[in-house]
């Protein structure tokens, strides 16, 4: 009887403990969150993805709630790029031209966060492991791991005096690093001020992705089918000087992972199948007269699942 009590009284210490430490690091993720959209910060940052390394100056104001991120490439290709009010710029310096994305898949440069952390542990666990320095700053270091085989494993070194995020990596199923963004140096500047370009607008020759939000239900395709905690974000048709038809876009997103969804025409030299870039995953599959392209930084378990599930609206 006594061993009974004890070994009740040991896991409610346990589920105590557990809970508290839950708690402990949704607050730090939450901290992060606020501070990367309320802070005027800047630095340089290194990102690894799809075996290249591009080195670049970052810049974050916050004036009365409107957020501007820049970056400013310190290698070729030179470039920089803006977002403002939801739009991305980039423009190249070479050829002085300039991309704009009306409706972009990110909605930072640095690492991409759920509104609510709450509503993804579900498909998620987070747990803190042992503190680290990161720009000679010591940070808290979270691990989110996956519970299933549609999303990628991460780890977020968060600063701990402001809470900004010092460094992410993705990790593939296999435990191999995909990806990496790091802050050699950081500095908070609370000058509310981020220089726009230093081009200007009139001598660039401007390629604007122009898209037109629209309702779901005016899609030409069904998703039957997705991975859990991934929802809509938006349903655009995208219009191009350069192409002669439309093309259909959704956005799928659980807050860290988000998968595009592509119709398309059926081009004559199409081919059907699975394409990987080190991150990014992609399928391609012909549906009577269209092509649907599924792809995004997911396994490719997530686009096999969700490109099974699309059908064309009779």
């Amino acid at each position: 009887m006594i061993y009974r009590v004890f070994l009740v009284f040991l896991l409610s210490i346990t589920v105590t403990f557990v809970n508290a430490t839950e708690v402990k690091v949704q607050q730090i993720m939450e901290n992060m969150s606020q501070a990367m959209k309320t802070l005027d910060y800047q630095g340089t940052v290194a990102f690894f993805k799809n075996g290249r390394l591009d080195t670049m100056k970052y810049f974050h104001s916050c004036n009365n709630g409107n957020e501007l991120e820049r970056l400013l490439s310190l290698n070729s290709p030179m470039r920089e790029v803006i977002r403002e009010s939801g739009k991305v710029r980039c423009v190249f310096k070479k050829t002085n031209e300039t991309v704009v994305n009306d409706h972009p898949v990110s909605d930072s440069f640095i690492i991409d966060l759920p509104e609510n952390f709450s509503s993804i542990q579900s498909v998620y666990s987070f747990k803190t492991l042992d503190e680290e320095s990161v720009a000679m700053l010591p940070a808290h270091v979270i691990s989110i791991e996956p519970k299933d085989q549609y999303r990628y494993k991460r780890k977020v070194w968060i600063d701990k005096v402001y809470f900004l995020p010092l460094k992410s990596e993705v990790y593939d199923l296999a435990g191999r690093t995909v990806e990496q963004v790091v802050f050699t140096d950081i500095q908070v500047t609370n000058n509310h001020k981020v220089d726009k370009s230093e081009a200007k607008e009139k001598d660039l020759a401007i390629l604007d992705y122009q898209a037109e939000l629209l309702a779901i239900e005016k899609a030409g395709i069904v998703l039957e089918k997705y991975p859990s905690n991934y929802h809509i974000v938006f349903f655009d048709q995208m219009n191009r000087d350069d192409l002669d038809k439309s093309v259909e876009h959704i956005l799928l997103s659980d807050g860290f992972s988000s998968v595009s969804v592509y119709v398309e025409a059926k081009a004559k030299d199409t081919k059907e199948g699975i394409q990987v870039l080190g991150s990014v995953k992609s399928i391609t599959k012909i549906i009577g007269d269209f092509q649907v392209t599924v792809l995004g930084e997911v396994p490719v378990k997530a686009v096999q699942f969700i490109v099974q599930g699309i059908k064309l609206k009779k």
